[in-house]
């Protein structure tokens, strides 16, 4: 009875938790990717608040100078910096790393956030479909070239971004890329399902080494829901955006969770609590191809296959 309370007591301390109980992160650094808007900017923006030296990765210079200006106007002596990088390109990412190893000696927290949602079928800049090159492959191959810097830090944490869409994924080893027909949707939750299935099979590989644990916004209003160049969508998304949506502010607090609390365990995975579409972020469920410890370890392999990112720990 006593262990039954003392759940009912965290879980309820969770749906309380805001950005105001983040731990303060002074002499910490942290990397957040697409940090330009929505979801990684008001990431970079609450770890600032704490204290945090905070690299900001974005592709678009002009979209991320506008939000470094933000950041330093809502806290004026934020340690904030910019990091030129295109997760749609293994060069880029390279050279992302690169400039990351010359500018700090260690990294402490890497929130894999940026990525592109159900856009129709292209290719990165090394042949990848667009979603699952950019959402995964992208994120693979960033962590694999940051890992020295993350294994340098005390007690390091890596948070991937999924979603709720990754209960539509299925891993299809035969044809990733979607050349034998492909659906939007279908290839984005495939790409958040891989999210999920990297974070599970880092965190086992990392041996305690870092701890990786995963988040979802719910249905937060956020940038990705523009520009899908299907107007009967995007009108209905404006209406839900109005309706039901929480912000893309709220929407952040399931990563911001993931990346601070004390108590976030090994491959958690972190979301809203009500409906797991808004609300105070707890851990939440996932679906059975997403705990399959094979797809896992098989998703590595392909990855590194892909990417020519191989990890050593």
């Amino acid at each position: 009875m006593a262990g039954v309370k003392e759940r009912a007591c965290k879980a309820s301390a969770m749906t309380r938790w805001t950005p105001a109980d983040l731990p303060d992160q002074t002499g910490r650094t942290a990397l957040v990717t697409g940090a330009n808007s929505g979801l990684g900017f008001h990431t970079s923006l609450e770890l600032a608040r704490k204290g945090s030296r905070v690299l900001m990765a974005c592709r678009n210079p002009a979209k991320a100078q506008d939000a470094l200006g933000r950041v330093r106007l809502a806290v004026p002596n934020a340690g904030v910096e910019l990091v030129a990088l295109d997760l749609a390109s293994l060069a880029s990412i390279e050279t992302a790393a690169a400039d990351i190893a010359q500018r700090a000696p260690f990294l402490d927290l890497l929130v894999n956030n940026a990525g592109v949602m159900a856009v129709p079928r292209s290719l990165t800049a090394d042949g990848f479909e667009k979603q699952f090159g950019t959402n995964h492959l992208g994120h693979f191959a960033l962590t694999g070239r940051l890992l020295p810097l993350l294994l340098k830090a005390n007690a390091a944490r890596v948070v991937t971004v999924s979603s709720g869409a990754h209960k539509i994924g299925r891993m299809d080893f035969e044809d990733l890329m979607g050349t034998g027909g492909y659906h939007r949707w279908r290839a984005y939750g495939q790409s958040k399902l891989a999210n999920l299935l990297f974070t599970a099979e880092l965190d086992r590989r990392a041996g305690g080494r870092l701890l990786a644990a995963a988040a979802h916004p719910g249905y937060a209003a956020t940038h990705l829901q523009e520009g899908q160049g299907q107007p009967a969508f995007e009108a209905l998304m404006k209406i839900g955006n109005k309706v039901i949506a929480q912000s893309d502010a709220q929407g952040s607090w399931p990563s911001l969770y993931a990346a601070t609390a004390p108590d976030v365990k090994g491959n958690d995975y972190v979301g809203p609590h009500l409906l797991e579409l808004r609300g105070n972020p707890v851990r939440v469920g996932r679906s059975k191809q997403a705990s399959s410890l094979p797809d896992a370890a098989r998703l590595w392999d392909v990855s590194e296959q892909l990417t020519g990112v191989s990890y050593s720990f």
